[in-house]
């Protein structure tokens, strides 16, 4: 079984959307099923078709969720420290071209949104990253072509 690496705050959130989809989804989608069944037969019960549906997709979230949750291998990165990026490490870059500073912390797959400056583990930037230390000059490879970043600063938190 394949361990996934995951902050403490990401599994947190697991938690929370697998609790979120059982108290509060189940008991809503088992309410309309019972509510399309009163409408009689259900050969041609459109109503009752969509929730059953509704049913499925959530218990097939619900199982992905347990999943990755008892695979999970939960760091913390406040008790992290070095000098060189790891998983859980928050990088300070400089983008060598526009001058542009940009902050990402390195995560697992489930827990990635650039937008939050949260980058998988396994993204182009992160691969590049890891096993840097501060001063260090990398080259990424991005959709929009190579990319030059310098290390300014490497946080565990």
């Amino acid at each position: 079984m394949e361990r996934v690496p995951m902050t403490v705050e990401g599994h947190a959130a697991l938690e929370a959307e697998l609790h979120r989809l059982k108290s509060e989804e189940r008991p809503r989608i088992i309410q309309a099923i019972a509510e399309a069944r009163a409408h009689g037969d259900l050969s041609e019960n459109a109503e009752y078709h969509s929730a059953k549906e509704a049913q499925g997709m959530n218990e097939a979230k619900v199982a992905e969720l347990e999943d990755k949750l008892g695979r999970a291998d939960v760091v913390d990165p406040s008790t992290l420290s070095g000098d060189s990026v790891k998983f859980g490490a928050t990088v300070k870059l400089e983008d060598e071209d526009t001058e542009e500073e940009v902050t990402y912390k390195i995560v697992g797959e489930m827990e990635a949104d650039v937008k939050a400056g949260k980058v998988s583990v396994t993204s182009p930037i992160a691969r590049a990253l890891i096993g840097k230390s501060e001063g260090d000059t990398v080259e990424v490879n991005t959709p929009k072509g190579g990319k030059s970043y310098e290390i300014l600063k490497i946080q565990w938190k």
